[in-house]
């Protein structure tokens, strides 16, 4: 199996799913978005894609003129039925490509807070979970798709659509070395707001770590 994942800024990797699919024996490669040099393959040359997050928004063509043709290849393995993860900006991406709306939520997400699974929702992850987030925007529910999880009130955190394409506006795929990354790197939207954690309060959150990793393991291997 051929694993490709669209990398949108040099701090955000793949993380536990790196770990994943090499324990799977999958084939991996990558197009990293911020390098000219980089290409998008032929959508014949892999089976499944992930599509990591990033600061930017999805709409930021001026400063990020590779979002359309991100976009276009996107929509490709969409309907060339290939199994396709969205991580945060990922899964705006999927949004927007199937038609939702996707626009600043009613507040920032910013650190380790409660999802609870749709109940129409298959069991891709636990019912209840605390997991990492990083997101300003959010989405609406794309035609077809399943609502997978929401946060309070109501805020859509995944869809499923067809059966082989899952968006998660939240980060299962997280381990401590990519949290301190983001900190590093965006801190400067670490304000004083009720659901935006300061560095010390996502540390003593990293015991959630194995949980959260462990649901992207089932999630993982329920796809394949």
């Amino acid at each position: 199996m051929k694993l490709h994942w669209l990398q949108h800024v040099p701090f955000e990797g793949l993380g536990y799913i790196e770990d994943w699919a090499e324990d799977q024996e999958f084939s991996i490669t990558c197009t990293r978005l911020y390098d000219d040099d980089d290409e998008f393959p032929d959508v014949d040359d892999f089976d499944w894609l992930i599509v990591m997050g990033g600061p930017m928004g999805i709409f930021d063509y001026n400063d990020y003129p590779w979002l359309t043709d991100e976009k276009e290849f996107i929509e490709t393995a969409l309907d060339e039925e290939k199994t396709v993860i969205g991580i945060c900006l990922g899964a705006q991406l999927m949004a927007d490509v199937l038609g939702a709306d996707v626009y600043p939520g009613p507040r920032k997400e910013i650190g380790w807070f409660p999802i609870t699974r749709s109940p129409e929702a298959p069991d891709l992850i636990p019912e209840k979970m605390t997991v990492f987030h990083w997101h300003g925007d959010t989405f609406s529910l794309p035609d077809g798709a399943i609502r997978l999880a929401t946060s309070e009130p109501g805020i859509n955190q995944g869809f499923i659509y067809n059966d082989h394409a899952v968006a998660l506006q939240f980060h299962m795929e997280i381990t401590e070395d990519s949290i301190e990354a983001l900190i590093q790197e965006c801190g400067d939207e670490l304000t004083d707001a009720p659901y935006i954690q300061s560095p010390e309060e996502m540390k003593r959150g990293l015991s959630n770590i194995k949980n959260v990793n462990a649901a992207m393991k089932n999630l993982l291997d329920t796809l394949l």
